[in-house]
């Protein structure tokens, strides 16, 4: 059979079988689709540049234009994620939009307080890195800033209940930077992590404030609880809480709801933990025997 021949005759049935699989798992009105999700990406790029209107755009440094500029980013973003909320929130009443206004404006209503927090995280960077010689250096080139100016505007949606969207402005800036943090996280200010790579933070994980870790660490859960079905029972607690003033080094792994660590600790490079640690403690391995021969 010819290619044309074969086209004709058989894509549309191949085509409805398709569209028949996806609607046993998707509905066509409820979804935000794949240029949801682009719009999401520039959503966010609009936020970056309202939070920090002197280092991204090029226009003049009149105040007045700098004002404008702003609030047409925030306009336009606002609308934007107003749409997709509706669309995640979807329901047969009318409240939809009503609700995605009112989330919308509690979250443009906090950026200066979300402003103000990543510039803590900035200064963290900077008091805690000697190779830094600035806070643009900061801003423009480490990981850890774009992971988590981009996780506290997302862990704001989640706390307003809003579903798909946050995980998705997270995993957004795991795939730019490495570093993977659900957006149910509760960080404090003056957050700082070190080169980056590698980093998971568990949804369920509280970490307080003057928090520094390094590359590889694992805040995560230990084996799920599961119910009477056999699937992992959701909505409880599963990652550890991290006080202030913790260091934790490169590779740590620490797991578990009950887990916390203590003020004022620091935790080596390569731990493994799965219980509490109090406060001013001081965690490591014994000290390697490594063997050198010359041949």
């Amino acid at each position: 059979m010819k290619l044309n021949e074969w086209l004709n005759n058989e894509i549309p049935t191949i085509a409805k079988s398709l569209e028949d699989v996806h609607k046993e798992y998707y509905s066509i009105e409820r979804t935000i689709g794949f240029e949801g999700v682009e719009r999401i990406y520039k959503i966010l790029q609009n936020f970056r540049s309202a939070l920090f209107p002197c280092l991204c755009d090029r226009f003049s440094s009149d105040e007045t234009r700098i004002n404008i500029m702003i609030g047409n980013k925030l306009r336009t973003s606002a609308l934007d994620l107003r749409d997709i909320i509706e669309k995640v929130l979807f329901t047969n009443s009318s409240d939809s939009q009503l609700n995605a206004d009112e989330i919308v404006i509690n979250l443009i209503n906090k950026f200066p307080e979300i402003r103000r927090m990543i510039q803590t995280d900035i200064q963290a960077a900077y008091d805690g890195d000697p190779a830094t010689t600035s806070t643009e250096e900061i801003l423009f080139s480490y990981p850890s800033i774009q992971a988590i100016s981009i996780h506290r505007i997302a862990h704001e949606l989640y706390k307003s209940g809003v579903p798909i969207i946050p995980r998705i402005m997270n995993e957004f800036a795991h795939q730019k930077t490495g570093i993977d943090i659900h957006p149910g996280a509760t960080i404090g200010e003056y957050f700082f992590i070190d080169h980056g790579t590698g980093v998971v933070i568990g949804e369920t994980c509280t970490i307080g404030k003057h928090v520094k870790i390094y590359q590889g660490v694992t805040l995560g859960a230990k084996s799920f609880p599961l119910d009477e079905q056999g699937n992992p029972i959701k909505g409880i607690k599963r990652h550890p809480d991290i006080e202030d003033h913790v260091v934790i080094y490169a590779g740590a792994t620490i797991l578990g709801g009950d887990t916390k660590i203590g003020r004022n600790s620091t935790i080596g490079g390569n731990i493994w933990l799965t219980q509490s640690v109090p406060p001013n403690s001081r965690v490591y391995q014994s000290q390697p025997s490594p063997k050198i021969k010359n041949d």
